[in-house]
């Protein structure tokens, strides 16, 4: 596996294909104690400075534990591309008008009956601090076919690309 670690723009950019082709992460909470708070959630948007946002209810267990402690960790996977991402870093809680109105969509309201106005719908900001990624240069077909020519052949055939990402 190459290493190519990313910085900026292309961080950016590797972090905001990853979380579109993705969507669904683990939104981990509380790192600083065992078990881990981690839980499913659904992507909203990636904006450009590479924060990635999310609509949360106020009442949550993931709002009151930022509140408390805003260091996240937020784990994708998207199996048929064979693409992972790991992004740690600080949580922000906002009630932004304008953020809320870009952001929405009507898949939203299934959480958020009362739509945009509902007093417990907050957006959480989450700002990279650290972020890491693991590729394959191909896709998954490609991938399975080189994995199989490796079993056949006994020669490793590893095409993956690992690095960081500093936005």
């Amino acid at each position: 596996m190459s290493v190519e670690n990313l910085t900026k723009e292309d961080a950016i950019k590797k972090i905001k294909d990853l979380v579109k082709a993705s969507d669904i992460c683990m939104f981990t909470t509380s790192l600083d104690k065992l078990p881990l708070n981690a839980r499913p959630m659904s992507s909203q948007h990636t904006d450009d400075e590479g924060n990635i946002w999310f609509f949360s209810d106020k009442t949550s267990d993931k709002n009151i534990e930022i509140q408390k402690d805003n260091r996240v960790q937020l784990f994708y996977v998207n199996n048929s591309g064979y693409e992972y991402l790991s992004v740690y870093g600080t949580a922000e809680i906002s009630r932004d008008k304008e953020k809320i109105e870009e952001y929405w969509s009507t898949m939203v309201k299934a959480w958020f009956p009362e739509g945009k106005e509902d007093p417990n719908l907050t957006l959480i900001k989450v700002k990279p601090e650290d972020a890491y990624y693991w590729d394959t240069k191909n896709n998954k077909l490609v991938s399975l076919i080189k994995i199989m020519a490796s079993v056949v052949t006994g020669k490793t055939s590893d095409d993956g690309v690992e690095g960081e990402l500093k936005v």
